[in-house]
């Protein structure tokens, strides 16, 4: 029986992350690397963009919290392929997040804090705790698969133009290269199967030399 539409985004997002941890490193499977602090620095990060000050006027920056909520997704993939706990009834809990609700900001700072406990207390990643984020946010699985084939491919860019080494620009005339990502995958929205070679000739477009 052929795989559901939602384990097949699940499988290729897996995959894509692999292909991308093997970028980084080819041993990334053993070298212990600490996925589940990447995890709550990044919730610390997404929600300065969402706001969460009581004494200054704080406009939630929703697409750059989305990426955030992406970039924990790939950390999140690395843990639960590197662990052996990736499987398909996964996919269907993604898919279930009703992404047709109202943004429920008090409840998504408590998803997000409750996300970032929980990583530091099993040192490791908790899907429930991310499907909650999700769904107070709201975010689909149809946007998180959109997205995340955007940041991989962001990810990748930056790999192959020194992210590593350092001599790497995350500021493209002004703007960060997330802002960029996002004007790109508004413009590509209908790129279809060649969404990844589309956007990383976009991006290079953009990059200054």
């Amino acid at each position: 029986m052929a795989a559901s539409r939602d384990v097949q985004m699940l499988n290729t997002m897996a995959q894509m992350q692999d292909l991308h941890n093997q970028h980084v490193h080819p041993q990334w499977r053993t070298n212990g690397y600490e996925y589940y602090r990447a995890i709550w620095v990044e919730c610390a990060e997404m929600l300065d963009h969402f706001g969460w000050k009581w004494w200054k006027k704080q406009d939630p920056d929703l697409e750059q919290v989305k990426l955030e909520l992406v970039d924990i997704w790939h950390f999140a993939l690395s843990e639960l392929l590197r662990a052996e706990q990736l499987d398909d009834a996964m996919a269907a809990q993604l898919a279930a997040v009703a992404a047709d609700t109202e943004p429920q900001p008090e409840a998504f700072r408590q998803a997000i804090e409750a996300l970032a406990l929980s990583s530091l207390r099993t040192q490791s990643f908790v899907l429930d705790d991310f499907i909650q984020a999700m769904a107070t946010l709201p975010m689909s699985f149809d946007e998180l698969y959109s997205m995340y084939i955007g940041k991989n491919v962001l990810n990748n860019f930056r790999q192959d133009h020194g992210y590593k080494d350092g001599t790497y620009h995350k500021l493209w005339h002004g703007r960060e290269d997330n802002e960029h990502l996002v004007d790109v995958l508004a413009e590509l929205q209908d790129a279809g199967g060649d969404l990844p070679q589309q956007l990383y000739a976009a991006l290079e477009a953009r990059y200054p030399a």
